[in-house]
């Protein structure tokens, strides 16, 4: 089998590197790729804007399968470009993906399907901030969650106590001609479940919990992810079926009745609250930094089941196979992320992580010169498995501080306390 995948970052090394331990492996072609990606797949200097480049490149390479990773080219509508070529691709239309890119079209969907979610206020005008925010917080010490309605790369939502700083945050997206979803804070901790859909059916992934904020105990700003960890030990028993019924199922029949099937991946980001089960949001593809831990847990074929789900046989029934290890990935990220980043700093001891035996991949990195360095806000995540999730973080903090990159910071507590209850738990059964 030959495979295109399409995307640059951490999401996309994670996907090749998972194809790429597939037997018998397929051929790996990748645009316009990173120097991790470049060690597992032909690379090929197409970017991912280039939407016209990609449908060139497919139609020259003839693949079997085109996997789209990032959210942008999707909402631009890539998958529709490339099957109206005559290609087989796993991701959805740009109509589909409207589901990422507009959070209140997503709101009007979860609504009409029946599916739990936060109640919201979608706020057009400035003047219309302070009542907006009043009708979704009645309750004056809950935190108030502000979302760029748009695409903003994981990094457009603000949850604070501070109104002003809510209100600055609201202020600043509608000033750039945007529009604010207004969010009843929900409290219980947060899950991200993928599901794989062919348009009608779905199969479910692993669990994983991410890590938004930039700093240990939840401190700081908003990032894109700063680590995650599979499995879940504190997750209740029938979770990830529940979601199924109440979420995924209900979300893709009330697309594929609007003429709008959903080929790819759902990602659901829920919370779960005192009140129950609730969507946070949803996205339309893989997440980064889960995919790292999800998929270094798949021990199932992985390339049988994107290529199911893009020809529309995916079979409902499919059960894949997992590893009873732990994984756990800690992002290393540049100098000043989030608010800033600086690229072009020298990366080094990534052969010293592996030796550990953990596996490091590649999101923001560049070749200069052939020194591997620095290409974004989030450079590197350093993935460790284990038999239990104390093993798996252990693992991969080791590793994570064995690599060189001035300026560099990351997160000490990724899965912490979700290890220490885990070893508590083991304790009182022993």
């Amino acid at each position: 089998m030959k495979i295109l995948i399409l995307g640059s970052g951490g999401r996309e090394h994670a996907i090749t590197r998972r194809l790429a331990s597939d037997s018998p492996a397929p051929e790996l072609h990748a645009a316009p790729g990173n120097p991790g990606i470049a060690q597992l797949a032909t690379c090929h200097d197409v970017a991912v804007t280039d939407l016209d480049g990609q449908v060139r490149l497919a139609d020259e390479l003839q693949p079997d399968l085109v996997v789209i990773g990032p959210e942008a080219p999707l909402v631009a509508g890539a998958a529709d470009r490339l099957r109206e070529a005559g290609h087989t691709v796993f991701g959805p239309s740009a109509a589909a993906a409207v589901l990422e890119g507009s959070k209140s079209w997503a709101k009007e969907i979860m609504a009409a399907a029946g599916v739990p979610t936060a109640a919201s206020v979608t706020v057009a005008a400035v003047e219309e901030l302070a009542a907006g925010l009043d009708r979704v917080n009645p309750l004056a010490d809950v935190p108030y969650v502000v979302k760029a309605d748009g695409l903003a790369a994981g990094k457009g939502v603000v949850v604070t106590e501070d109104r002003d700083a809510a209100i600055t945050h609201a202020e600043a997206v509608l000033t750039a001609g945007g529009q604010v979803v207004l969010e009843e804070f929900l409290d219980g901790p947060e899950v991200s479940l993928f599901c794989v859909s062919d348009g009608t059916r779905v199969v479910p992934l692993a669990p994983a919990q991410d890590f938004k904020r930039a700093l240990d105990g939840d401190q700081g700003p908003n990032t894109g992810g700063m680590g995650a960890y599979s499995p879940l030990p504190w997750a209740p028993d029938g979770l990830v079926e529940e979601v199924l019924q109440k979420v995924a199922r209900p979300t893709i029949a009330e697309l594929a009745g609007r003429g709008i099937p959903f080929v790819g991946v759902l990602y659901c980001g829920l919370a779960l609250t005192s009140r129950g089960l609730r969507v946070i949001e949803f996205n339309a593809r893989f997440g980064d930094p889960e995919t790292q831990v999800v998929l270094a847990r798949l021990a199932s074929p992985l390339a049988p089941l994107l290529l199911a789900a893009a020809r529309g046989e995916l079979a409902e029934e499919t059960q894949l196979d997992w590893s009873e290890d732990s994984a756990v990935t800690v992002v290393l990220a540049s100098a000043g992320y989030p608010v800033t980043s600086r690229s072009g700093d020298p990366i080094t001891g990534i052969e010293d992580a592996e030796q550990l035996g953990a596996h490091v991949i590649h999101a923001g990195t560049a070749l200069a010169d052939a020194t591997l360095v620095s290409a974004g806000g989030r450079v590197l995540s350093v993935v460790g498995t284990g038999a239990d999730l104390e093993a798996a973080r252990a693992l991969a903090l080791r590793a994570t501080e064995a690599i060189g990159l001035e300026g560099s910071h990351h997160r000490s507590d990724i899965a912490l306390r979700a290890a220490t209850d885990e070893q508590a738990a083991n304790e009182v059964t022993a």
